[in-house]
Order: structure tokens, then sequence, then C-alpha cells
């Protein structure tokens, strides 16, 4: 019989992921993770999850083991997260965590636990070919760009059990197998942030610096807290006055100027937020190589629908134009690519034009 170890996050998807993995037949294990070290302000449910998790586990007659991998996390994802901030980017650690810690980390501890296969509740599906990624079959759960940065080899002998269900179904199968997990809401966010305010959080790792707000006249119209507070295309909580016949939140972000720590708005319709193409670094690509220059699609954020556009893939760079122009493509963010169903990976944005 062959051993699964199967990541137990303490929510329904990964209960359901066990639950269908020992219904066909195999020696399910289940191992949770630890990532963050709660604090005394900390926001983190990890203990309510790991009990959460040991339920279901009781439920299913498997064992449960935990891990620590909150040094893992803060020195491969956490560092990175804050540097990103603190030069003026929007990064993403969902998508860094799962290459360096759900499916690298991770499995270390699985492969000790003598697994066979790991397996997560991730919503998307695999093929045995490369293998190659692709997306699950619930479109609106699909996680597919999250996991663009998972390089081929850490997919082999991986499963996705709910790759094929839609999310109505996931929670059927819960509530049927008497799972305490079957009402359970998805985690929203990440996990060191969780429901505390974000600018507070940040503030505790990355010293604030105040400086002005300027318009596209180079006009002072108000102050910032800190370039790192804001992203491309924010509209709230700018704190900015109204103009004559321009209500307040038609002020948007259109970008930083780190040299001189100002924090650059508009009024109006946010043509200035619009791009034809970005260019992108880092490129990770899943499966079969491919290079060169093809049509695709690609989402520059998630749960954007799918854009057609040109790229040109170049070693682990590549150059993207869209079919139609895009609003707030985001540096810090990832483009992620597709060909139909098939992921063919991504990269991080590096720059617009």
């Amino acid at each position: 019989m062959k051993r699964v170890v199967v990541g137990m996050s303490g929510g329904v998807d990964s209960s359901v992921a066990a639950l269908l993995l020992q219904q066909a037949g195999y020696e399910v294990v289940g191992l949770f993770m630890n990532n963050w070290e709660e604090t005394e302000d900390g926001c983190c449910t990890a203990a309510e999850d790991y009990q959460d998790a040991l339920g279901v586990c009781g439920k299913l007659g498997i064992r449960l083991y935990a891990v620590n991998l909150a040094k893992e996390y803060y020195d491969r994802v956490f560092t990175y997260f804050l540097a990103e901030y603190k030069a003026g980017r929007t990064p993403n650690p969902d998508v860094l965590c799962n290459r360096e810690i759900k499916f690298d980390a991770f499995r270390i501890k699985a492969d000790e636990l003598g697994a066979d296969y790991i397996a997560t509740g991730h919503y998307c599906r695999i093929s045995d070919d490369g293998p190659t990624l692709l997306k699950a079959a619930d479109a609106n759960k699909d996680q597919t760009y999250f996991l663009n940065q998972v390089r081929t080899a850490q997919l082999k002998n991986v499963l996705f059990p709910i790759g094929a269900l839609t999310k109505p179904d996931v929670r059927k199968l819960a509530h049927e197998a008497g799972l305490v997990t079957e009402r359970k809401k998805d985690s929203t966010g990440i996990c060191f942030i969780g429901e505390r305010n974000f600018k507070n959080f940040l503030m505790q790792y990355l010293p604030a610096r105040p400086g002005d707000i300027v318009d596209t006249d180079g006009r002072t119209v108000g102050r910032h807290d800190g370039l790192m507070y804001y992203t491309l295309g924010q509209r709230r909580g700018l704190g900015i006055g109204g103009v004559p016949g321009m209500p307040e939140n038609r002020w948007y972000v259109i970008g930083k100027d780190l040299p001189r720590n100002r924090l650059l708005v508009s009024c109006g319709e946010g043509e200035e937020l619009l791009s034809r193409g970005c260019s992108v670094s880092g490129l990770n690509i899943i499966g079969a190589p491919v290079s060169g220059t093809f049509d695709c699609t690609a989402k520059m954020r998630y749960r954007q629908p799918d854009q057609p556009v040109t790229a040109t893939f170049d070693g682990d760079t590549a150059r993207v134009t869209f079919a139609a122009p895009q609003r707030a493509v985001t540096p810090g963010q990832y483009a992620v690519f597709y060909l139909g169903d098939r992921c063919l990976g991504g990269g991080v944005i590096e720059t617009t034009f």
C-alpha cells in the first residue's frame, strides 16, 4: 500500500483531500505545518487550525504529525516579503511559500515519514507528462496562479485530490463524512497578518518614512504615511482633500518616487494606470520547456480573467505584450502564463511599458 503524506491545514479542502485518498486505498498520514510563531498580538490561527486537523484525522482514523517550519518560513519567505515592500514593490508571499515551504521543507519532513507521495488541498490538477500543471475544474477556486514558481521536479509524486471538484462538492463530501471542518470558512490573506491592521503590522518591521503626495502637475496635495503602505491603483485611504468638481475617491495612486520619497497620484479616469505590456524576471517554466515568441494568455493578478498576450520567453526573463491595455499592472506581483488549461509557470513583474 502506497503511503501519502497530506498537508493538513485544518481547513475543509485538505480534510477532503485526506478523505478521498483514504477512500482510494492509500495509507494516509497527516502532517500539520506551523509556519509562524504566535506573538502577543498575533492573529495567526495555527492553534485552532491544529485542533481542527486533529479532529479530522481522529474521525478518519489516521495519524497526525506536526512540524514547526517557522524559521524556514521567516528566512525564505518573510525576509523576501519585507525586502520587496522596502523596495516599494507589492509582493505575493503565498507564491514563494508554495515553492520554499509546502513543496520543499514540507516534503523533506514527509520523506522522513516514508512518503511515496505528498498531497495538498490545492485546487488544481496535474498530468503525468512532465509533470504538467493544469487548472482546476472549479474556475472560481483555481490556485495555479499561486503555484507558478513551483519547480517541475517538485511536482513529481504529488497528488491534488480535489482538483476535479467544485467547492460545493468538497463541502458536501465533508458533510457526508461528518468532518468538523465542513462549514469552516476559507482562510484569506497571509497567516502572519491575519485579521489585524496591515499598516500596524508592517510598521513593526519597517520604519515608516512619511512624505509628500504629489499630483501629475508636481503639486503637493497631501502627506503619505510611508510608501510601503500604498499600491498601484489604490483609491481608498489616501487622506487627500477633494478638488473642485472632483470627489475625493477619484484620487488614485499612479506610482512611487523612491529617491524623493513621494507618492504620485492623479485624478481622472485612470489612463495613467494603463500599460501595453510588462517585463518579467525569475521566469519559471513548469513541465515541458517553452521558449521563443508565441501567443498565450496570462494573469497579472489572482482572479483576473485570462488576458490574451504575446510573450517572448528568453531564459529566466520574459517580455509580454497585452492584446488590450491592462490597468494597474503592479511590479512585485506575478505574471502567470497559460496555454489553454496548462499553467506554463510565471515570473515577477519588473516594469511596465
